[in-house]
């Protein structure tokens, strides 16, 4: 009809072109969302093997362990408070400790002997990156014997990965284990006891872990 508008529209081709910019940028946010999460993957398996390393270097230095070390306060004119047990040769105390501990000692020593970075008044874990920390706990963890180092806060995908990388993959068994937290992560650095899990990883989406392993 002569005079009639044209109706407006979308043609198949920008159609198709609006599909693949979307196609485009939904891969890209998914495909950086992996990195992330491959990043903090490599970032804690830093922080155990780090830690590890940090404290055979310790013991060969000082021949004394890293917080049960008798005569850390007077090397560096520090206050430290003995429970008792400085130069046992174990390390007391739960991974979260904060002050007054052995195992909160641990990275003020660590510290202290600029074997890892940070104050040298600070005692507390430092934190790992998934807003978790990374402590030590001599008494005990998970079925596990002896020293072992625990990093919490970690969602089911990231707590099995490490697993995998470092163990059996298994939260269960080895001398790497995982315990849940909650089911929402509200506690980000819950303590741990001395009993073996019995379930393993299941990523759910929400559920959070604590990994603990032997030093």
């Amino acid at each position: 009809m002569i005079g009639a508008k044209r109706q407006g529209g979308f043609t198949l081709i920008e159609i198709a072109i609006v599909l693949v910019i979307v196609g485009l940028l939904l891969g890209g946010i998914l495909k950086g969302q992996e990195l992330i999460t491959q990043a903090k993957i490599r970032n804690v398996v830093n922080d155990f093997n780090g830690t590890t390393a940090a404290y055979y270097a310790y013991q060969d230095r000082y021949h004394a362990i890293p917080g049960d070390d008798i005569n850390a306060a007077t090397r560096w004119t520090v206050t430290q408070t003995s429970d008792g047990t400085f130069g046992d040769g174990v390390v007391t105390g739960s991974y979260n400790a904060t002050t007054a501990s052995e195992a909160a000692y641990f990275w003020q020593d660590l510290r202290l002997s600029g074997l890892i970075a940070g104050a040298t008044t600070d005692t507390t874990p430092p934190q790992n990156a998934a807003s978790g920390i990374t402590g030590v706990q001599g008494s005990g963890a998970m079925g596990l014997t002896g020293l072992v180092i625990c990093s919490s806060n970690l969602p089911a995908k990231i707590a099995q990965a490490i697993d995998s990388q470092l163990d059996d993959g298994n939260a269960a068994t080895g001398q790497v284990r995982g315990n849940i937290l909650t089911s929402g992560g509200t506690a980000n650095a819950p303590a741990v006891n001395a009993t073996p899990p019995t379930l393993n990883y299941v990523d759910n989406g929400s559920n959070v872990y604590v990994v603990c392993k032997n030093i």
